[in-house]
């Protein structure tokens, strides 16, 4: 099946085993995803399968939102609480924590949510950020995590990204949690090693929820659990009455009171995020079987309601994205990426 579905990731798996295991429930060799997710993470994982994997190139860029909690007093060596505890954690002291007046770092119980809230406002903006040593950035071709992981030393450059939204929300103790939108290449693992080395006190990501990636929410998201209990109903032999929290697909026609008829494709589409939402940025034309017959061949096509977009989706009926099109001149357009039909 073609599509984009969206999964709640647990925690302790990497992206890559939803994928296996994605493939596995769907039966379908080509499943991919839209951007990474640390095994500690939850939330927002978005797969696209079929030949719809080929939109990933779209989405490099996205930007996401977080929910989390940042844990002061020790800092790790991933900067997270998958890692070791570490003593690396005494820097610059923040104007006006504790730590900063008396020259010695600040006991975890004098930390306000003000001066948390006061820090936090330091991060935003396109800002320079240096990546955790444990992580897939590149070191003459080896990602430094493996570096990492033999107990090598570890420098990575800055890179510069940036923080949009960074609110701390409350505080519990040595528990700070906070909400966060990042443009794409933004460690809030860095974010949180940061802001304890500025305390002077340590500090290391102890939960990681991502709620949104691109137009995708946590609201769309479906549990591996979820998924895996609609394909087997909605796979469910005829005559069987298998145990289902609600039907997969009712067909025009089905009587009040009636078991609705099942259409097996239909109710597993109903995982899927509608085509018609993806990518929203770029405008939508619905083809006639003449000019869709020409896209899918390659052939560039006239597209004149669309002269002012410089690139679109192109539909055959109301749910198959046969294309991504792109503005060659004028209105003539030319398939960038077609889709090949299921």
């Amino acid at each position: 099946m073609n599509g984009v579905i969206i999964v709640d990731k647990p925690a302790g798996w990497t992206s890559h085993d939803v994928v296996n295991r994605l493939r596995r429930i769907l039966q379908q060799r080509s499943v991919g995803h839209l951007g990474t997710l640390d095994p500690l993470a939850t939330g927002v994982l978005p797969l696209v399968t079929g030949s719809l994997t080929r939109l990933a190139q779209f989405y490099i860029a996205s930007e996401k939102s977080y929910e989390g909690v940042i844990r002061f007093g020790f800092a790790t060596n991933t900067y997270d609480a998958d890692g070791e505890p570490s003593g690396e954690h005494v820097g610059t002291a923040a104007p006006g924590s504790p730590a900063s007046e008396s020259g010695s770092p600040a006991p975890i119980l004098d930390l306000t949510l003000d001066i948390l809230q006061k820090l936090a406002s330091e991060f935003l903006g396109v800002i320079q950020q240096t990546p955790p040593p444990f992580s897939a950035k590149k070191i003459k071709g080896v990602p430094a995590y493996k570096l990492a992981r033999r107990q090598q030393e570890v420098v990575l450059p800055p890179v510069q990204i940036e923080v949009k939204e960074f609110a701390i929300t409350a505080l519990e103790a040595d528990r700070a949690h906070f909400r966060a939108r990042v443009a794409s290449g933004t460690y809030m693992r860095s974010i949180a090693h940061e802001m304890g080395q500025r305390l002077g006190c340590g500090a290391h990501l102890e939960s990681l929820r991502r709620t949104a990636v691109a137009e995708f929410d946590i609201s769309q998201a479906h549990t591996i659990q979820q998924i895996e209990s609609k394909i087997k109903d909605c796979h469910s032999e005829p005559g069987e009455n298998p145990r289902r929290t609600s039907p997969c697909h009712s067909e025009p026609g089905s009587r009040p009171g009636e078991e609705p008829a099942v259409s097996h494709r239909d109710g597993i589409a109903a995982l899927f995020v509608h085509p018609r939402q993806l990518l929203p940025h770029f405008p939508s034309v619905t083809a006639d079987e003449p000019t869709a017959a020409r896209i899918r061949s390659g052939r560039p096509v006239n597209l004149p309601q669309l002269s002012r977009a410089r690139q679109v989706k192109v539909f055959a009926g109301q749910t198959e994205l046969i294309a991504i099109a792109t503005r060659v001149a004028g209105t003539l357009f030319h398939p960038k990426i077609v889709f090949p039909p299921e």
